[in-house]
């Protein structure tokens, strides 16, 4: 499966935004997504997760509350709503593909596409 993340931007405090993760390949459904994000000079952190079904997901505690996970397996989609967007939430959004909602560290995910640039200003 190959994944692609889009729909960042910069906005100010307190808008929201809605990023797409958009899948190639048959197997997509059969995997849990992940979104990940990374800040200058920050390790890769998690995010937010989804099974594959969609039934399950998972969120870290900064954003819980906040943004929320979806997909549409018909569509080769993943969406991540974040609202209440926050200047500590800029960063470069990745989206990837793993085995286990349990997961969460970013080695334990994979096919990770291009990220998406969220700029957040006070």
């Amino acid at each position: 499966v190959q994944l692609q993340a889009f729909g960042g931007g910069l906005v100010q405090a307190g808008s929201s935004l809605r990023l797409s993760c958009a899948a190639s390949g048959r197997s997509f459904s059969n995997y849990v997504i992940g979104w990940f994000r990374q800040a200058p000079g920050k390790e890769r952190e998690f995010v937010a997760a989804i099974s594959s079904s969609g039934g399950t997901t998972r969120y870290a505690d900064s954003v819980k509350g906040r943004f929320a996970v979806s997909r549409d397996n018909a569509k080769n989609n993943v969406y991540l709503q974040m609202v209440s967007l926050k200047p500590e939430d800029t960063a470069v959004y990745y989206c990837g593909s793993g085995l286990s909602i349990r997961t969460t560290m970013p080695h334990q995910y994979g096919y990770w596409g291009q990220g998406t640039q969220v700029t957040v200003s006070s």
